[in-house]
């Protein structure tokens, strides 16, 4: 996530975002977001009141939750419509999710509705985990900690910044050719993501 790192100083220097709390959870976000547009059944659910088996159901919308660690435990608040915001819009969004959290002032209403969700256990210093998916979504993607690394670059060992993604989902729903495509998007994304968010 080197590219995705140097990208969010750019940001940060930038008129347009200015007073904007920029964080790699912001660029992560708007990764799956981009992977679930290219991966539309990972934005799926099971609806089991339908025939025998059940009917997938694809969401045509993104409520993205995003996991906020609260002094009343683990809540799930949600950004509905997330697909539908610009960056900036986006990296609002989280701020003001996250000060609402941990403020304790979180309504039922706000972490309802969710379609996929992203736990952020880096902040806690982990590089990951296998996180357990929300009720009535399909897929949680755990992001670990953004840190430097030894890592071969154009053939050279060399400092660059990295993190860990973990993708837990129903396999009912999704199985593991989707779940890695997926995977794979949200990666390229955080690695080149000039390309993909500008």
């Amino acid at each position: 996530v080197t590219r995705s790192v140097k990208l969010l100083d750019r940001l940060r220097a930038d008129r347009r975002f200015e007073g904007v709390k920029l964080s790699p959870l912001v660029l992560v976000a708007a990764a799956v977001l981009v992977a679930v547009r290219r991966n539309p059944g990972v934005n799926a659910v099971l609806d089991e009141t339908v025939g025998e088996r059940g009917e997938i159901v694809t969401k045509h919308y993104v409520n993205l939750g995003i996991a906020a660690a609260t002094p009343r435990g683990l809540l799930v608040p949600v950004i509905r419509d997330a697909d539908r915001l610009g960056l900036r819009e986006l990296a609002e969004a989280i701020t003001a999710l996250a000060e609402t959290a941990r403020a304790g002032r979180t309504q039922p209403d706000e972490m309802s509705g969710g379609t996929f969700t992203i736990t952020n256990v880096g902040v806690f210093g982990v590089d990951g985990g296998t996180p357990i998916i929300t009720p009535g979504q399909s897929a949680i993607l755990a992001v670990g900690q953004v840190a430097q690394r030894p890592w071969v670059h154009k053939g050279k060992v060399k400092p660059r910044w990295v993190t860990e993604l973990t993708l837990s989902f129903d396999h009912r729903i999704i199985d593991g050719d989707l779940g890695s495509r997926f995977l794979a998007d949200v990666a390229a994304v955080l690695a080149d993501p000039a390309s993909a968010l500008t």
